[in-house]
């Protein structure tokens, strides 16, 4: 019936007919994920799940330090050398320190730690519980009496929330240090001056909005990643190793887009 409606469509109303199902089918897996993640959050206390999800804070947290501390090295020493070139024409050198914490703590360390949680460890995650739902291991623990929510999403949601913010933390802390090295030792900036900005911009109020943008990402990114993992079977697309793959893609472009939507709302509320 959608089809023949479909196919006796033309011009304007056409357009319409296929946005508003897009609409509507980008709003009931909206939806679904809502339900997905609550049911994942509840089965969190049904269970003892603290072997599990000490493991995957190692995994997502504690193996995702080195590109972090990496990525945040070399995007400030960069960003740090742009911005003393760009402050010294307008003779506001002494302020660069304040260009690079605010700018790490409300907006950008916690988007690029997110980003490469997604790319390293959100991007697995998808791979690894759509491994196991074309191989029927879902479909057994379900047999077994075992709530598969409860075995494999809900300790790397509760991970996520705790790896998130400690990620996030330690970008910045190397981030005012790559922009410290490159604004003053290597250009001759004044180090006095930088650590002033850095100490009184900063306030309490910049770094909890850090925080509570980390946090939201975590929720993000954990339950993309693990609803497109866990309803790898259900894709029209493809089925098998295919559909891992095209999961696995489909979760990181996601996820990716919901971090700078979610980043620009939640500034709308914090500022």
């Amino acid at each position: 019936e959608w089809r023949t409606v479909q196919a006796k469509t033309v011009g304007p109303g056409r357009v319409l007919l296929l946005v508003g199902r897009a609409g509507i089918g980008w709003l009931g897996h909206l939806g679904a994920a809502t339900i997905f993640l609550i049911k994942s959050l509840i089965a969190v206390f049904k269970r003892r799940q603290l072997h599990a999800i000490w493991l995957q804070i190692y995994y997502i947290g504690a193996r995702t330090t080195g590109i972090v501390a990496l990525v945040a090295l070399f995007t400030w020493m960069v960003l740090g050398l742009q911005l003393y070139y760009t402050l010294v024409k307008f003779g506001s050198v002494r302020v660069l320190g304040s260009a690079v914490s605010l700018t790490l703590v409300r907006e950008l360390g916690p988007v690029l730690t997110a980003i490469m949680i997604t790319a390293r460890a959100g991007s697995a995650i998808t791979a690894e519980i759509g491994i196991q739902r074309i191989s029927e291991q879902i479909d057994a623990l379900t047999t077994m009496r075992i709530d598969p929510l409860g075995y494999l999403v809900s300790p790397r949601i509760v991970a996520a929330l705790v790896s998130f913010p400690l990620l996030t933390a330690m970008f910045d802390l190397i981030g005012i240090a790559g922009g410290f090295l490159t604004g003053v030792l290597l250009v001759g900036g004044d180090p006095g001056a930088y650590l002033y900005r850095v100490q009184d911009s900063v306030e309490m109020s910049d770094i909890t909005g850090g925080f509570v943008k980390s946090i939201v990402f975590a929720v993000i990114v954990a339950t993309i990643c693990c609803y497109n993992g866990y309803f790898t079977h259900m894709r029209k697309d493809s089925r098998g190793s295919k559909g891992v793959s095209l999961s696995t893609t489909s979760a990181v472009v996601q996820a990716c887009v919901l971090i700078f939507a979610s980043g620009y709302i939640v500034n709308s509320f914090l500022l």
